[in-house]
């Protein structure tokens, strides 16, 4: 009888951890400090809000200049894996893609078109 309660018990506790428990976080979707080291213009920063849209990642990126002037693009694709993210956007009348690879929960690096190194903060929520 004392071994059919541990074993019961052990199966509630089992059903309850498993009950209770919340569905991973969609670990890209969020707002994304960018930053692109080094480009002809100096560095560029960008806001990346990411959301999830019928299964796919989709957003835009706010650029703003040295006069703080914004600018929106929307970004045409997104290819993602568990550790990797690549944006494409036009900007300037360019294709540009912005590779990003995970580094930690908060943190990316990578590169945008394979020249210049770039880095990435989650923003949070204060």
């Amino acid at each position: 009888m004392k071994k059919a309660r541990i074993v019961l018990s052990m199966v509630l506790l089992g059903i309850s951890v498993i009950g209770f428990s919340q569905a991973p976080a969609d670990f890209w979707a969020g707002k994304w400090e960018l930053k692109v080291i080094g480009t002809p213009e100096g560095d560029a920063k960008f806001i990346a809000n990411l959301s999830r849209k019928d299964g796919k990642l989709v957003g835009n990126l706010t650029a703003r200049d040295a006069d703080a002037k914004e600018t929106t693009m929307e970004i045409s694709s997104i290819e993602e894996t568990d550790k990797k993210i690549i944006i494409s956007f036009s900007a300037q009348g360019y294709n540009v893609n912005l590779d990003m690879d995970k580094v930690d929960e908060n943190h990316l690096k990578g590169s945008m078109m394979g020249m210049f190194d770039a880095e990435g903060v989650r923003v949070v929520a204060p």
